[in-house]
């Protein structure tokens, strides 16, 4: 998952930013709306952690540019304004759920990955190849009934992978989704993550390296979990 913080406040953008990237996610960070714009404009993300009182283009305003893109990006306004009417007011610019400050970190957490389930188009809960099940909500990976004690990272490669198969990711790929756009593209990092992952996966080997060209879930079964009610084969 990646997210965009746009806080003002660079104590606290830097806390939002370490604390959600703990939580495996890819981060990035703007302080003012005009630094918003321009990496919604370069990056793709899937929320966007918006404050209201902004400088450059205020936030408001920059909830309504958001609400109006083709590639529509879940918002969830996080602003020290929390009376009701703020709330409506906020809700009514566009935004998809709305977090007064001071907020506890867990629940934020929760209100991001249940922002990113709502998205159009709304990504399969389960995901499911060569024998792997990740669920993205509980944060859990079982290979053939195994659980798997996965870091971090490498829940969150595991679960780029799986989305994208049966197409190749590349570093760069990987990189941008798991990591954030600081991220040294010459650092050997996505090889490390790989190979250690490998290794928890086991064998058959279920991720296949092709070089010059990314790597890939090698299984032909990708699927999601989208009717349990569905007759088996259909």
């Amino acid at each position: 998952m990646r997210v965009l913080v746009v806080e003002d406040a660079r104590s606290l953008a830097a806390v939002l930013v370490e604390g959600l990237s703990d939580q495996g996610m890819a981060v990035d960070v703007a302080h003012d709306g005009l630094e918003a714009a321009a990496k919604l404009d370069l990056n793709a993300y899937d929320v966007v952690v918006l404050d209201r009182d902004l400088p450059g283009i205020h936030g408001d305003t920059l909830c309504q540019m958001i609400t109006q893109r083709d590639d529509r990006v879940m918002v969830l306004m996080l602003t020290a304004a929390d009376a009701p009417v703020d709330r409506v007011t906020g809700l009514t610019m566009g935004a998809d759920d709305y977090l007064a400050k001071p907020f506890h970190f867990p629940e934020l957490v929760l209100r991001i990955r249940s922002l990113a389930r709502r998205q159009p188009a709304a990504r399969p809960r389960t995901l499911r190849a060569a024998g792997i099940e990740l669920d993205p909500l509980r944060r859990t990976v079982t290979r053939d009934g195994r659980h798997l004690d996965l870091s971090v990272k490498e829940f969150a490669l595991l679960e780029a992978l799986l989305r994208a198969a049966p197409a190749f990711l590349s570093a760069e790929d990987l990189l941008e989704q798991v990591w954030d756009e600081h991220a040294n593209p010459l650092t050997n990092t996505v090889t490390v993550t790989i190979g250690r992952l490998r290794r928890k996966l086991g064998e058959p080997s279920a991720i296949t390296t092709t070089p010059g060209v990314g790597y890939r879930i090698t299984a032909h079964d990708l699927r999601g979990d989208r009717s349990s009610d569905s007759p088996a084969g259909a």
